[in-house]
This record gives C-alpha cells, sequence and structure tokens, in this order.
C-alpha cells in the first residue's frame, strides 16, 4: 500500500518499520526515528512561529507575552480530555488570566499550551498552513490570557 505521509510516500508498513521515499531514494526506518524526526521538525517551526509573533507584537504587550510559557504538546492527554477538553483541540490557556493574575488562588501559573500534532493534521501537513495555524493558535489563546471571550477572539480574526 502506498500512501501520502508528511514529506514521503510511504510503500510499506511492516509491524514498526516504515519503507517510504524520500527525494527518490527508499528509506527503510523505525516508526519511533520517523516520528521522533517529525516532532523534533514541528517544535522547531512552532518556536520558531511564537518568537516570530512575539517579536511582532507592540512592546507594552511583548513584554508581559514574553513571561507567559508557552509548552508544545503533542495532544491533549487523557486528563486534559476527561476534563472536557476535546481531542483536535489546538491549543489551551491555563491559569489565571492578566486582570486575576495577582489575586488568582490557582495553583499554576498561566500557561499557553499548543497541541502541535492537532495543529499539523488541521494544516493538512502543509508547513505554510502549519506556521500560520501556529500563529493564529498562539493569539488565540494570548487573548484568552488578556480576558477575551470566543466571541470577542472570533471578532477579532482569530477563530
Amino acid at each position: 500500500m502506498v500512501e501520502q505521509w508528511n514529506s514521503g510516500m510511504v510503500e510499506k508498513w511492516n509491524g514498526v518499520r516504515l519503507y517510504f521515499w524520500i527525494d527518490g531514494q527508499r528509506e527503510d526506518r523505525a516508526l519511533s526515528d520517523v516520528m521522533a524526526e517529525n516532532w523534533k521538525k514541528l517544535k522547531s517551526v512552532a518556536l520558531e512561529e511564537v518568537e516570530a509573533t512575539l517579536a511582532a507584537l507592540p512592546a507594552p504587550l511583548r513584554e508581559r507575552a514574553v513571561a507567559l510559557p508557552v509548552t508544545f504538546e503533542r495532544r491533549p492527554n487523557a486528563a486534559q480530555c476527561s476534563d472536557g477538553i476535546e481531542p483536535d483541540t489546538l491549543g489551551l490557556f491555563v491559569g489565571p488570566d492578566f486582570a486575576d493574575e495577582g489575586n488568582a488562588l490557582s495553583p499554576l501559573p498561566p500557561q499557553i499550551i499548543l497541541f502541535l500534532e492537532n495543529i499539523w493534521e488541521q494544516a493538512e501537513a502543509n508547513e505554510e498552513w502549519y506556521r500560520e495555524e501556529v500563529h493564529t493558535t498562539f493569539l488565540h489563546e494570548m487573548g484568552h490570557y488578556l480576558g477575551l471571550d470566543e466571541d470577542g477572539l472570533i471578532e477579532r480574526g482569530l477563530e
């Protein structure tokens, strides 16, 4: 069976080995190696995009945004899903928002979590679209930190 898979064509899936073509060369690698390379690439591209997005923010907002931790996860974990987070969620803001940060009783500091494999799938494995979706998702979650609800984010084109 041949199917599109990331940057190459999968020729055969045999247990945990992949046989696929990249740049005209047949490759035979363990699935875990391929997955690790893809994860490393997703994180690297997402980090570049988050840093570029932060650099483009107005100075007063950038100062606050730079201090806000951003975590990259593959997908929501079982605990998050049991708390009602959908498995295909692209990003999540957790913790107190900016206005409540000093008065919050939450034991967790505010942070943004980006679910990179979900974003990659949403972008249909297209790197340009992936970058755009990381940018939009990061700004969307930053909006929650600033106290905007879903309607306020949609009004700003950050759905």
